[in-house]
Parts: C-alpha cells; structure tokens; sequence
C-alpha cells in the first residue's frame, strides 16, 4: 500500500523538548539535572513520565500546574529555536511529493497556538485539546484518519514513544515510524520495547530512524516499490 498521508507528532519528534523539561525542573524547585535523570529513570521503568513529577511533588496534577503556571505568567512555550533542525526540510519534501502532511500530538491549546505561528509546511494541524481525545485513545487515531482524508493503511504516524504513538496507531492499521531521539529513545533497544508493543519494533515500525533527513526519501522509495508491485 502506499503511503498517501504522513503525520507526526509534536514532543521530541519536531520539537525538543529539553527547555521546557528544564522550566518544569525550575518551577519545582529542584536541580535540572536531578530531574532530568529522575524522568529518565521512569521512563526506563516502562512508567508514565507523569510520575516523575510525584517523585518530587506528591499529589502533583499536570494540567493543574499548567494553569498555574500560566497564571504566574510562566505559561509552557516553545520557538523556532525549539525545532529540530531536520523538521522543516522534511515537511517540505514530503509536501513536494503531493503528499498530505500534518500534525497530531497531544498538546494544548496554547501549544497549538505556538504551532499554527511557526507556519510549518503542513495540510493539517490537530492536537488533543481541539479534538478532545488523547493518545493513546483509538478516538485520536480515528480523528486522524478522517483528517487525512485517506484509509488508514495510507497513512504513516511518526512518533518517539511506542505506548503512545506506535502501539495505537498500528491497532488501527495506521504504518508508523519511530524515531529515536528525547528521552524515550533509549527505549527501543531493550526488552521494554516488546513488553509494550507485544513483539519488537521492526515487526511494528515501517521505519526506524534517527533523524527525519532520510523520511521524505524513505517514503519515496517506499511508493515507488508499492507501484510496482501492483
């Protein structure tokens, strides 16, 4: 099948996340670096990164704390500084190619806000605050499909975490990509990887990559072959 719609995710797959990582550390009174390695440390586990939080702050809300924080005029926010720099030059390929490009994460919509700002080559721009539904839910994927205006086995989903963006994708028979890269990279090699997707990520993925430089050719390669064998 080939692949007529790729969409991404927003969190260390267009944007790297390490500042805002380093304002929560901030907000909490704790050293960035104790709270980086408390975060990796839970995520190596398998365990929401949510509780990395609790570690230092028991009873801790993350949308709580985000309106507090907006509150104290120290709202989440991201730039063009934030953006990986292979993002740009990705998006564009792949839109050269005629393909529906897009973006879905789960952000809010002040995110959302900062997205739509930074003009990215896109077709479509969605999180899970304007479509009230979150990853991992089948809901969001669903949204998603009906965006790219394509059948799922269309659409590629890249994404750097498996419980969130690989497993509920393919579920729904959307390909996927995972990109190795932020604090869930390290993931993909070990035996937590089958733990959470059932079987290894080569049986899941379509792609494995480290940088999104090679997608747009990947792809083109990709449709190239599914022509063919038709």
């Amino acid at each position: 099948m080939t692949i007529r719609a790729v969409f991404f995710d927003v969190g260390e797959v267009l944007v790297d996340e390490t500042t805002e990582y380093g304002t929560w550390a901030d907000w909490l009174g704790v050293p960035r670096h104790t709270f980086s390695a408390v975060f990796g440390a839970v995520i190596a586990r398998g365990l929401d990164y949510r509780e990395a939080f609790q570690v230092f702050q028991p009873g801790f809300d993350l949308e709580t704390a985000r309106r507090t924080r907006a509150e104290a005029g120290q709202p989440e926010t991201f730039d063009e500084t934030d953006l990986y720099n292979d993002v740009r030059p990705c998006l564009g390929k792949l839109r050269e190619q005629g393909l529906v490009v897009g973006v879905a994460g789960n952000q809010t919509a002040r995110a959302e806000g900062i997205l739509r700002a930074l003009q990215l080559p896109i077709d479509v721009l969605g999180t899970s605050d304007s479509w009230n539904a979150s990853k991992p839910s089948p809901a969001f994927f669903q949204r998603l499909i009906v965006e790219a205006g394509v059948r799922a086995e269309h659409i590629l989903y890249v994404g750097d975490r498996l419980d969130n963006d690989i497993r509920p994708a393919v579920e729904l028979g959307i390909k996927t990509a995972v990109i190795r890269r932020g604090p869930w990279g390290h993931i993909l090699r070990d035996e937590v990887a089958t733990a959470i997707l059932g079987t290894d990520v080569e049986a899941s993925c379509l792609f494995q990559l480290d940088s999104l430089l090679s997608l747009a050719s990947l792809v083109a390669e990709h449709n190239e072959a599914a022509r063919g064998a038709v």
